[in-house]
């Protein structure tokens, strides 16, 4: 990311705000949709900001075509829309010299649409709360622990992070219906990445896997096991002089083979992802988030459209 002070642009202000909000808000959109905290398409994700500063994020996303909530699944033909309202808090801290940060984001989703299960179709309309998700984040390098003070003449160079995310089992899930809100499972999630800024254009980069723990549950008794989630992510991102900053988003993810009651089935995953992300400064303690995604290639046919809104409010 780009944290340095501009001409007539406070890195303590218009600087921090939209910076800070793409790396929570990501968040948001990972728990918007269940299954998309392996899909990550997420720009700005390892940042630096002042220690001590909270961040509390609302937002909106919505979704529409393949299996955005559950990949693992053993329906076809999709054709799924949900709309979630996200709500995120995150803390940063020094860990090592370092800044970090700790997170939490709870949804509530509703979902409705059909799908097809061996040959007949099942439809779903549910509303609940969707499995919440926990999250450190530290930087590793670059990003040193700075006061707010000292953060208003810092200038990034090249900051490599890593994360990880945890998401429990706690959303609203009934035994006897095949497509659901919750998925029944932990899920853990690692990720190494990097970002270098030269000048006003950011690259960032990372790769990830994600872990998933056995539903022992699935519809009426059924037993559902998921190979770990493969992904990588790059970003091209621009910041304007206002604080406004523009990136370009893809990812890849593969794996995430299932097998059910000892029989594996034919779903491993190798999808494309692409996407784009707007986000700009209101004022010294709100900034709103715009961004989108869409599926481009994949193997098993859970592609999906995102669209999501985000809003942001800081304070020390």
């Amino acid at each position: 990311m780009t944290m340095t002070r501009r001409s007539g642009v406070s890195g303590s202000a218009l600087g921090l705000v939209p910076s800070w909000l793409a790396a929570l808000v990501a968040c948001v959109a990972a728990a918007a949709v269940p299954d998309a905290a392996a899909q990550d398409i997420e720009p700005r994700a390892y940042s630096n900001a002042p220690i001590g500063y909270n961040f509390l994020v609302t937002g909106f996303a919505y979704t529409r075509g393949g299996l955005a909530f559950d990949s693992s699944l053993p329906v076809t033909n999709p054709d799924l829309n949900t709309a979630s309202v996200v709500a995120a808090y995150a803390r940063v801290i020094e860990l090592g010299g370092q800044s970090a940060k700790l997170e939490a984001v709870v949804p509530y989703t509703s979902l409705s649409g059909t799908a097809d299960y061996r040959g007949q179709q099942v439809s779903r309309e549910i509303n609940g709360l969707a499995n919440p998700s926990f999250r450190l984040s530290v930087n590793l390098y670059g990003a040193p622990a700075l006061s707010a003070q000292e953060f208003g003449a810092w200038k990034q160079d090249l900051i490599v992070g890593a994360s990880l995310r945890i998401a429990p089992p706690w959303g609203q899930y009934d035994p006897t219906r095949l497509v659901n809100i919750g998925t029944n499972r932990w899920s853990f999630k690692p990720e190494l990445g990097a970002s270098q800024t030269v000048g006003r254009w950011t690259v960032e980069g990372a790769v990830a896997v994600t872990f998933y723990t056995t539903n022992d549950n699935l519809w009426n008794g059924n037993t559902l096991s998921q190979d770990p989630l493969y992904a990588a992510r790059g970003h091209l991102i621009y910041g304007f002089p206002s604080g406004v900053w523009l990136s370009v988003d893809a990812t890849w993810y593969a794996g995430g083979r299932t097998t059910v009651n000892g029989e594996l089935n034919n779903d491993l995953q190798q999808n494309w992802r692409l996407g784009s992300t707007l986000a700009f400064p209101i004022d010294r303690s709100f900034s709103v988030k715009l961004y989108a995604s869409s599926g481009v290639s994949d193997r098993t046919g859970n592609s999906f459209d995102l669209l999501g809104l985000a809003l942001q409010y800081r304070w020390l």
